[in-house]
């Protein structure tokens, strides 16, 4: 894949502005039964900025995101989110953290029985004290920041994929929370499609001061949005780059990441599977 050609992000990576840290991963361990799928992980996300979880297939990017997320406990070490360590907190403590924090799966996940309108509205009438009217003024509103306005009434399967997603983030921004994380964002979506995607969420990081966390093996995502990024290897199963993306191209710091981000197209798909 050609980079030349790319429009430079030349927004400055946050971690270089000394902002809070949002999370703070230190030792983590990850493993199913005794299969060890990442060791001695670590890293710090910055607040504000737009962070990238990269590598090759396999490399447990996916879980490392459940594991952030709430969804799979480590086998050893510390996430703490907001300052406050996520995994040795208890269950109150912990659903209060997620309700701060949204979410996009690959699919959207959208309720298919309910229109956008309705899948919008179940996390503030789940996590929040709003009336009914507040609620509908708020859904209209989340609508109109992702440009679906108007298409409320319209269920899942009546929109395109690209439509989809964005409804998922406007549920996702439902609440106003200060990180939201994104799980292979452009899969199944055109080129264009997804650079609107990628605008998106430039968008809501600049214009909110949303933290975001995505997990993507596309490289136009990678180089457009990513203000900071780790690498996970998958055969020495740990981070062995972190930093800007572009400045990780300019200067590899081993040959596994140079070839990851100079990937033809062909590689970026089977990368995928």
């Amino acid at each position: 894949m050609n980079t030349a050609g790319q429009k430079e992000n030349k927004r400055q990576p946050l971690s270089e502005q000394k902002t809070p840290d949002a999370i703070q991963v230190k030792g983590l361990t990850v493993a199913y039964d005794d299969f060890i799928l990442m060791k001695d992980v670590s890293f710090e996300v910055k607040e504000k900025e737009i962070f990238i979880i990269m590598g090759a297939s396999g490399s447990g990017k996916s879980t490392l995101l459940k594991i952030l997320t709430g969804l799979k406990a480590p086998a050893k070490g510390t996430v703490l989110i907001g300052g406050i360590d996520f995994w040795r907190s208890n269950s109150k403590v912990q659903k209060n953290i997620m309700s701060k924090n949204g979410i996009l799966y690959q699919s959207g996940a959208l309720f298919s029985s309910m229109t956008l309108a309705e899948n919008i509205a179940l996390p503030l009438q789940q996590y929040s004290d709003f009336s009914q009217k507040e609620i509908d003024e708020l859904v209209h509103l989340k609508l109109a920041l992702v440009g679906l306005e108007g298409f409320g009434d319209f269920y899942p399967s009546e929109i395109s994929g690209g439509m989809k997603k964005r409804a998922g983030l406007a549920r996702a921004l439902a609440l106003d929370p200060k990180i939201v994380y994104f799980d292979e964002p452009s899969a199944g979506l055109d080129p264009i499609s997804s650079r609107l995607l990628d605008d998106l969420i430039i968008q809501i990081n600049q214009n909110l001061g949303t933290t975001i966390v995505v997990v993507t093996h596309e490289l136009e995502s990678i180089f457009t949005i990513g203000t900071n990024s780790i690498f996970l290897d998958e055969e020495l199963r740990t981070v062995t780059a972190q930093g800007n993306p572009r400045d990780l191209l300019r200067n590899p710091p081993n040959e596994k990441v140079r070839h990851f981000l100079t990937r033809t197209a062909g590689e970026n798909e089977k990368n995928s599977k």
